[in-house]
């Protein structure tokens, strides 16, 4: 999974933050609050998002409605995910991962780890 263009990203923030499915209308209207943008440009970036699989689509008349198909946080999992399998030795990779974990980082590391206990599930 790649990551994702600066309007993609912009569309996609807007859809997280929205919890709940929303038309190209409404992220539009979102997005010009802060530029200037074509209906059509932003409908294209929507279609490719859900030819990615970020986004979900049903149709509602002429138009569709689009919610994300996951969290922020699966998003981000997932690309996590996706450089470590791409990162050659894994066991190296996560080494030089945790050696640049901020400490604010490391507590989150601690309390997910609570949860989620390594090498099995909760």
């Amino acid at each position: 999974m790649r990551g994702l263009g600066d309007l993609e990203s912009a569309i996609m923030d807007r859809m997280w933050s929205y919890h709940r499915p929303a038309s190209v209308r409404d992220v539009l209207e979102d997005l010009r609050r802060g530029r200037e943008i074509a209906y059509t440009t932003v409908m294209t970036v929507m279609d490719k998002l859900h030819t990615k699989g970020l986004l979900r689509r049903r149709p509602v008349g002429r138009a569709y409605i689009y919610e994300a198909v996951a969290s922020r946080e699966a998003h981000t999992a997932q690309l996590m995910r996706d450089a470590l399998a791409s990162g050659g030795n894994q066991a190296a990779t996560l080494v030089h991962f945790l050696e640049r974990l901020t400490p604010e980082e490391s507590a989150a590391l601690e309390a997910a780890l609570r949860v989620y206990p390594p090498g099995g599930r909760p």
